[in-house]
């Protein structure tokens, strides 16, 4: 057997008079490669690989994403994973040495996935029949064609070597980070879970069209139709959001973390390039966006350019909600203020109450950026992460071409 993890502690009973000491059993949770399998909408499994260490972390593999989690609890026969930034957690009770059964719990949303953690060498997806299609390339996407309130647009891109295959699914408001999965027969599936999210996408494609389901955990399950379109591309994200008639400048006033009062008037901003993030802690696309923001930050804080996040988190309280900004900003050292714009709901119809200078808030995250004489320049809605590939490198070098600019002004 490998080395692995204490799971039940020498525990030393003493006895008032004799003073005897009792050891109960050792048993060890081996170590080495575990296969994830949470049971989503439709009894569908949706599977992921992690690793577990020697010292008592875990590795998460989403192609070519790993996400190290350092927090884990194990008392008596139950474990409790914590996962980096958000608030989910895998919760579970441990059968034996290679058996965890529990729940993805999302306590803030109520959501409860059940899940069957098994240790192995196992493939994310079992096949059985070769494929029979090629996937890789740009696929125009359509979700939810049949509701015109959830019908939306997206751009696949994958890339397939033998079975195997990876990529992401851009929308308009983000990306579906980093999925990986296989090719059976006619059949792609694609999965990934970051703490945050648990998708799985599932899809038959005939003559370069794809027929398919998303679902989000067990809660969320809609179709989608794609079709093979190398020039296929996405509404430019400058264009989506934009302030309404009337207006050049944005306005507000929200607390830190610690109750106090941040606003564009303060002096910290005062003939500053300033870059305000509307976000969530509970969003991917916005952690991600968040821990270049800190890199870029960081690396220019002799120039005049500030940042500053207005987090509008779901979390019911005040007190959750902060908990939840602070884990951010301790987890990634953000420099800079991360405000408590609402909370109670992550409702963009909401948010757009606490903006109203904005003609919608239609992403998060959406970046706002103001030059020195506090007028809005541009505003991006959206952002496109590590797993986009060419497309985060080209946002990157826009974003700082676009801020030398503005400083050069």
């Amino acid at each position: 057997m490998k080395n692995g993890w204490l799971l039940f502690s020498i525990i030393l009973l003493f006895a008032s008079c004799k003073n005897e000491v009792k050891v109960e059993e050792v048993k060890l949770l081996k170590t080495g490669l575990w296969k994830a399998e949470l049971i989503v909408k439709d009894n569908k499994i949706l599977p992921f690989t992690f690793q577990l260490n020697d010292d008592e972390s875990i590795i998460v593999f989403n192609a070519e994403e790993e996400i190290n989690v350092d927090e884990v609890e194990i008392k008596g026969d139950s474990i409790v994973i914590q996962m980096p930034v958000y608030e989910g957690i895998l919760k579970g009770k441990i059968v034996s040495d290679e058996l965890i059964r529990g729940e993805f719990v999302k306590s803030s949303l109520n959501r409860k996935v059940p899940f069957i953690l098994k240790y192995g060498d196992h493939k994310r997806f079992d096949i059985i029949n070769k494929p029979a299609s090629d996937v890789t390339g740009n696929w125009e996407m359509v979700f939810s064609a049949h509701s015109k309130e959830d019908r939306y647009i997206a751009k696949g891109i994958f890339k397939q070597i033998g079975e195997k295959v990876s990529g992401t699914i851009r929308t308009t408001t983000g990306d579906y980070r980093y999925l990986e999965g296989v090719m059976e027969g006619n059949r792609m599936k694609l999965s990934t879970f970051d703490g945050a999210h648990a998708f799985l996408f599932e899809a038959e494609v005939r003559d370069n069209i794809m027929y398919g389901f998303f679902y989000s955990g067990n809660h969320w399950k809609e179709p989608f139709t794609a079709d093979k379109n190398e020039n296929y591309e996405l509404p430019s994200e400058e264009s989506l959001t934009f302030l309404k008639e009337g207006y050049d400048k944005i306005e507000f006033s929200f607390p830190d973390s610690n109750g106090n009062t941040v606003s564009l008037t303060d002096e910290r901003f005062k003939n500053k390039i300033i870059v305000v993030q509307i976000m969530g802690t509970w969003c991917p696309n916005c952690l991600d966006e968040t821990k270049y923001y800190t890199q870029f930050y960081n690396e220019n804080k002799d120039k005049d350019v500030e940042f500053v996040s207005l987090a509008f988190e779901y979390a019911p309280t005040i007190e959750k909600a902060n908990k939840a900004i602070k884990r951010l900003v301790d987890k990634v050292k953000v420099p800079y203020p991360v405000l408590l714009a609402q909370y109670g709901t992550s409702d963009k119809k909401k948010a757009n109450e606490k903006m109203p200078m904005l003609n919608h808030v239609l992403s998060y995250p959406t970046s706002i950026f103001i030059d020195k004489k506090g007028k809005v320049r541009k505003i991006h809605t959206g952002f496109n992460g590590p797993a986009t590939g060419e497309k985060y490198i080209e946002f990157k070098n826009e974003f700082e071409s676009f801020v030398k600019q503005l400083l050069e002004e």
